[in-house]
């Protein structure tokens, strides 16, 4: 007999603090809708900001329809269903899937839109929250390779029995979309929140660096800290996210090692990346958690383009030497600035 599973979830992995004083010369618009599973908002300040904000809304209802997995329209459910056919699809899911296999490499596979069957074993996609046996994971994971999508011109490719899921980069992807849409409309001031995905669009109208507040992964209503950042994408991958616990006391959570098709348990509870690319720092948050402390670490070191904030399993918290001085702590723990230059 099935046993009762208890199920928590967190949509939030980050708290923009808004606050600014606005210049009195400009138009400032805000909106605040759901979409790709999440509720989202915009905030822009400029002449041509109302304009501005409804065409980025309408661009992220095209965005979640060209990346769901479940709309039959979308390019993502053609690929997925092609058995093993080359499908033609958007320009859009081209990129994605470019920064996609980009990741892929860099991690060492520690990134992979391929694991989608095992996420959905362990209802991760559906809400039907399971605890696969290990011979269903084995089976499952045989399928699971990204280096076999083959993207050729504008046609994608799978092997039949595989299938991907583009969640770990999709909204990153959309923030720079919407950061695109901005600027062509002159904005020069503007922040959104895209599900806990932060974007900052130069710095707020007084002048002043924009304020991101970073979620306490142990007690999620509340920060660890903040940080102060301008033009850059803050995104955060954390195990408080989407959970379930089952019944044998035990938390799971839907980042999945690739290696082993379980919850990536490496030694961190908490991801935050601060980079240029939301696509960028959206696929890293999870390349890193899943990769795991040290080697996220070298990870930095080997990049030198981002920015990161680590929390460990065991509450100490680690960042790169390059957002050290724009962070200020909410919350007294142990704390280390990695150096680049560094030595084991």
């Amino acid at each position: 007999m099935r046993k009762a599973i208890s199920v928590i979830m967190s949509g939030i992995c980050m708290m923009p603090l808004l606050t600014a004083c606005g210049n009195p010369a400009d138009t400032v618009k805000s909106a605040d809708f759901f979409a790709m599973d999440t509720y989202m908002n915009l905030k822009a300040y400029g002449r041509d900001a109302e304009a501005a904000v409804a065409e980025a809304e309408a661009r992220i209802y095209e965005l979640e329809q060209t990346f769901s997995v479940t709309d039959e329209a979308s390019d993502i459910w053609q690929i997925n269903h092609a058995a093993g056919e080359a499908v033609s699809v958007s320009a859009d899911t081209i990129s994605v899937l470019q920064t996609a296999r980009q990741m892929h490499t860099e991690s060492g596979g520690a990134f992979c839109i391929s694991l989608y069957p095992v996420l959905r074993a362990w209802g991760f996609t559906t809400g039907e929250y399971r605890i696969p046996t290990d011979s269903e994971i084995a089976n499952l994971l045989q399928n699971c390779d990204d280096t076999k999508i083959s993207v050729q011109g504008g046609g994608v490719r799978i092997p039949e029995h595989s299938a991907i899921d583009l969640g770990a980069v999709a909204k990153g992807y959309t923030g720079d979309a919407v950061m695109e849409i901005l600027r062509e409309h002159h904005i020069s001031s503007a922040m959104i929140n895209l599900g806990g995905n932060v974007q900052a669009l130069g710095c707020k109208p007084d002048g002043s660096a924009w304020t991101v507040g970073i979620t306490d992964p142990f007690a999620p209503d509340s920060m660890i800290g903040t940080v102060r950042v301008t033009d850059k994408a803050v995104i955060t991958s954390g195990n408080y996210e989407r959970y379930f616990t089952g019944d044998d006391g035990q938390k799971y959570w839907h980042i999945l090692d690739p290696e082993t098709g379980c919850p990536a348990d490496n030694g961190l509870v908490s991801v935050t990346v601060i980079g240029d690319s939301g696509a960028q720092c959206d696929a890293l948050s999870t390349a890193l958690f899943a990769e795991g402390t040290e080697p996220a670490v070298q990870h930095w070191r080997r990049s030198g383009d981002f920015e990161m904030i680590l929390v460990t399993s065991d509450g100490d918290l680690l960042m790169s030497e390059g957002i050290a001085a724009d962070y200020t702590a909410k919350k007294d723990m142990p704390c280390r600035v990695v150096q680049r230059d560094e030595k084991p």
